[in-house]
């Protein structure tokens, strides 16, 4: 239990430095220096030394948005594996409230987003409903797909129940289901090709759209559940990617972290590679990961693979 704890105190503190190596990579490829590694926690600090500013036809609901997305995000990290370690917090279906906790946590941003009045926030939560829908549907089948992999309803016991002999036996489905998770995970923490985080030009955005009355401590812990987000969807890429086998701790800690920064490397490449899509290709690149996580789980089925 003290080691889960341990890394899920290097998560908390490292999360947002993934914004910082994803940005220099991007700047790298600019050919440009870049913000710090450290600029993320620079900024939440200075937006936590500031006051917020409400609207007046804003009520308590925009204000209790983001640290309800905040707890929720937080709350979905405790049942993760951290450190390939199980989650001291774990029980039968933990994964459902993982799922639902990370639902919760873009319900409650959207709420905040029609809470304002404002016609941009709506436009924004409405496209984030829309995309939502499709990328749900990809991470149920993949919970769906771990389950039967590993015989566990279990989060832990998912993605870490596994041995290395599954890629050989798997392969292919391996790959297809790392191939939607990780188009789950550009659309879940808001990434190009799906949406830009640095975009300003309101008829084009989606998350920031839905942030854009936000000041002070409130954009500080969006900002910082972001991080977390990005955080446990590297995490569970790892995981799904590198079987737990019989690592040390200390050498499973490192190729935890090594993978959650190493996908936030990928990330950075993708966006310096790739430009936004029109709003209306996205949902068919969101369809191209689902069909890819149920090619998996036929796969997975066909191979007889199921537990």
């Amino acid at each position: 239990m003290m080691y889960w704890i341990l890394n899920l105190i290097l998560a908390l503190l490292l999360a947002p430095v993934l914004f910082g190596v994803l940005n220099k990579v991007k700047a790298f490829f600019a050919g440009r220096k870049g913000p710090r590694i450290l600029q993320t926690w620079y900024d939440i600090f200075k937006l936590l030394r500031k006051g917020s500013v409400y609207s007046t036809s804003s009520t308590w609901i925009f204000k209790f948005a983001p640290v309800g997305t905040l707890a929720a995000i937080a709350i979905a990290m405790l049942f993760l594996p951290l450190g390939f370690a199980a989650s001291p917090l774990k029980f039968q279906g933990d994964a459902l409230l993982f799922l639902y906790m990370l639902g919760l946590g873009r319900l409650l941003t959207v709420l905040g987003a029609l809470d304002t009045a404002s016609s941009f926030e709506g436009m924004g939560a409405a496209r984030e409903l829309e995309f939502s829908i499709i990328s749900e549907g990809t991470l149920l089948l993949l919970l769906i797909f771990l389950a039967l992999q590993s015989g566990s309803c279990e989060l832990s016991a998912m993605l870490c129940g596994r041995g290395g002999a599954f890629w050989m036996n798997a392969a292919p489905a391996m790959v297809l289901a790392a191939v939607a998770l990780y188009i789950v995970l550009l659309t879940e923490c808001c990434r190009v090709p799906v949406d830009d985080p640095e975009t300003h030009l309101e008829l084009t955005m989606i998350h920031e759209a839905m942030i854009l009355d936000n000041s002070g401590p409130d954009l500080a812990f969006i900002h910082y559940g972001a991080g977390l987000k990005l955080w446990i969807f590297g995490a569970v890429l790892t995981a799904l990617v590198i079987p737990a086998g019989s690592f040390s701790p200390w050498i499973a800690t490192l190729i935890m972290l090594a993978g959650c920064f190493l996908i936030s490397v990928f990330v950075g490449i993708t966006e310096s590679m790739m430009a936004r899509y029109r709003f209306l290709k996205v949902p068919q690149m969101l369809m191209g990961g689902c069909c890819a996580a149920f090619a998996a789980l036929a796969l997975l089925l066909i191979s007889g693979g199921v537990k």
